[in-house]
């Protein structure tokens, strides 16, 4: 009966965003050359911000109305959908660049190229190139042609450690410029993962990562990856992939530096961190107004440990500020996306209020050389988008269901109950026939 009484909440709420857009969408029956619709995603801070850039947006340009249509992160997409299937798409919304293809060729996604390519106020040039590129596509390969949006923000997935607890333990503090090993991760991890209280329990532990969001990290450094160069062939099964994701689970299991099943249950790793009981832990642009409010902690950036290449990897993830094709307003729609993306004044208000890097490329800098706002070595965030950070496997094909499959059944691994090799024996024949699929509807809508 709950789930079911759930069900129908989400439903109701499904329809009743539905009705909203359908009222305020972007129309082309909407004849009001001076209102739009705007959809977009965030955590509080996050809403915050790009409500306070709008009513800048709206303050520079007298008499344009914009209606704010607003939902946390995990109700977007399927509200978006919504939006979609009901026909009443906004005229300016955030999307997520795997959706691209599909998008362009749904007819979703307006070529708003015309409008920033020849805007004096835009300079591409000074914008990151990867973050730029993410929204292009010529109809048959992303990263060319025409535009279809501009990027939100570019978000490098970096590592954190906890500063004060190195300090107090008087173990050296890492290198920035140089990754650990992954025997040397260990080995640290192993001298901060101890029983602070005497009372015989762990309650400090090196690190606690979601494996959804870190194991990209190890696969990278360690050579291998989810897929082919050709991006039509699932690579799970090969060596230095199972090395990878056995070294992951041991974190846990074997070298028992990451919280227990049993001791996750009473508080998450993310609690763990913000409480200073986590040595290492995942840190994006978009946490920074909450540490820097909410920590008691002195913290900092390296690069994640580095496997048998000895280079260090992460990935870089964004999200696409698009226009609807139905839009009665073209112009004027662009010209919110290049004020939230492009414009000086709706990135200094952006990056001021913590919750994304700068996409301008001389801001950034000089944001990254400011090392009296925490964390000091920014340039971390800067050298995973210029050197080494890559885009989510899925992210490459028509769609990412292939990708998100191998993390559905994972758990067993990471709690020790199923080793590395059987999993990926398992898994890579269904990823297979969900990336075959994907490459078969990717040639059908170029058709």
């Amino acid at each position: 009966m709950l789930r079911q009484k759930s069900w129908l909440i989400v439903l109701a709420s499904v329809l009743m965003l539905s009705l909203v857009l359908a009222g305020c969408g972007g129309s082309k029956k909407n004849s009001d050359p001076n209102q739009l619709t705007f959809m977009f995603r965030g955590g509080p801070d996050e809403q915050k911000a790009y409500n306070a850039v709008v009513e800048e947006f709206k303050k520079d340009n007298p008499g344009v109305t914009v209606k704010v249509i607003q939902t946390t992160g995990d109700q977007y997409a399927t509200k978006l959908q919504a939006a979609i299937t009901g026909n009443s798409i906004p005229d300016v919304f955030f999307y997520n660049p795997a959706d691209l293809k599909a998008y362009v060729n749904s007819n979703i996604l307006l070529d708003i190229s015309k409008y920033i390519e020849n805007n004096k106020e835009v300079d591409l040039k000074n914008m990151w190139a990867d973050g730029v590129n993410f929204y292009r596509y010529d109809g048959k390969e992303v990263g060319k042609g025409a535009l279809y949006g501009l990027p939100k923000d570019l978000g490098p997935f970096s590592l954190g450690y906890n500063k004060t607890m190195f300090e107090k333990a008087g173990i050296p503090l890492p290198d920035k410029n140089k990754p650990y090993t992954w025997d040397e991760f260990i080995k640290v991890n192993q001298e901060l993962t101890k029983d602070t209280d005497g009372d015989g329990k762990l309650d400090q532990f090196g690190t606690g990562l979601n494996v959804q969001w870190a194991l990209q990290a190890f696969v990278w450094s360690n050579g291998a990856d989810w897929i082919d160069s050709t991006h039509t062939k699932v690579t799970i099964d090969e060596p230095k992939f199972i090395e990878a994701l056995q070294f992951f689970a041991d974190m846990q299991n074997k070298y028992k530096i990451t919280p227990a099943i049993e001791q996750a249950q009473t508080l998450d790793t993310y609690q763990r961190w913000m409480r200073g009981e986590l040595a290492f832990f995942p840190v994006g642009p978009w946490d920074l107004s909450t540490y820097d409010r909410e920590l008691k902690f002195d913290y900092d950036l390296i690069p994640y440990p580095a496997g048998s290449t000895g280079k260090t990897a992460t990935w870089i993830g964004s999200l696409g500020i698009g226009v609807s094709s139905k839009t009665a307003n073209p112009e004027l729609a662009a010209k919110l996306v290049t004020y939230l993306s492009a414009s000086k004044e709706g990135q200094e208000a952006l990056v001021k209020s913590g919750v994304q890097i700068p996409n301008l490329q001389d801001m950034a800098k000089t944001w990254a050389a400011d090392t009296s706002t925490k964390p000091a070595n920014k340039e971390e965030f800067l050298k995973i988008v210029t050197e080494y950070g890559r885009p989510l496997p899925g992210q490459y094909t028509y769609n990412a269901e292939w990708y998100d499959l191998f993390f559905t059944d994972i758990q067993p691994v990471i709690d020790g109950k199923m080793s590395a090799a059987d999993y990926v024996k398992q898994e890579q024949p269904k990823m297979q026939k969900l990336l075959d699929r994907a490459v078969e509807q990717d040639q059908k809508s170029k058709k």
